[in-house]
């Protein structure tokens, strides 16, 4: 199928990019950056039609916008701000995405959800506790932002409980990579630099994305529909 060879050429072109990035040739970002998650839509693109295929394009596409911008933050404050914006609505649009998902188990373990939700919490407390000191006059964008992704990994999480596997566990486990991404980030720009922090932050802000991409594709194959749908 082509969005599968779509699939592999991101893999491909991701591992380049990270050889790259390890060896300190991070200039090339401007080059090789902003193809990666194109080619992550594409695969989607081409994948048949499912119920929230326009929901993840969208999502991705508020990524690569925040990607591109974010090539630009060492020039001025504003280009991290938009960047930070662009990824703000690109996880709305992901927990929307999450919440639309067809769901095979109407009652999901509450206890279980509410020992995740309390550590979603936790961590949202913590990481928020540990940065605010730092954050100077980004304290109320950084705080939004924490949030929004905080409830994203808590859709995922919900999901996880209640959607179809493999799936479910791919899309909770690009949500968790997401999660660390952002927090690499985070404390690289705020609080303490990180060594090959730019490796480190593609390297879990790509494998998230293939991750989150590839569940929500497997959510949505033929055969998790008709074993959804005894009818079709």
């Amino acid at each position: 199928m082509k969005n599968t060879l779509f699939l592999k050429i991101y893999i491909g072109f991701s591992i380049l990019y990270l050889l790259i990035l390890l060896s300190g040739y991070e200039n090339f970002d401007l080059f090789l950056k902003p193809i990666l998650i194109p080619l992550l839509g594409f695969s989607v693109y081409l994948y048949k039609k499912f119920p929230t295929k326009n929901i993840i394009l969208s999502a991705l596409l508020f990524s690569w916008i925040g990607d591109v911008i974010l090539l630009f933050a060492d020039i001025d404050e504003i280009y991290f701000i938009l960047g930070l914006v662009a990824f703000l609505i690109s996880h709305v649009i992901y927990s929307a995405l999450f919440n639309k998902q067809t769901k095979i188990r109407s009652k999901k373990n509450k206890a279980a959800f509410l020992i995740g939700s309390l550590v979603i919490a936790c961590y949202l407390i913590g990481m928020l506790s540990f940065l605010l000191p730092a954050l100077g006059d980004l304290k109320i964008p950084v705080i939004v932002y924490s949030t929004v992704i905080s409830l994203m990994l808590l859709f995922a999480f919900n999901g996880f409980l209640t959607w179809k596997r493999p799936g479910n566990q791919y899309v909770f486990m690009g949500a968790i990579v997401f999660i660390a991404s952002d927090s690499i980030l985070a404390v690289n720009k705020f609080h303490t630099p990180i060594e090959k922090s730019s490796f480190y932050i593609m390297l879990t802000y790509l494998v998230a994305q293939y991750l989150i991409v590839t569940g929500i594709l497997k959510l949505n194959s033929n055969g998790n529909l008709k074993a959804e749908n005894p009818k079709i």
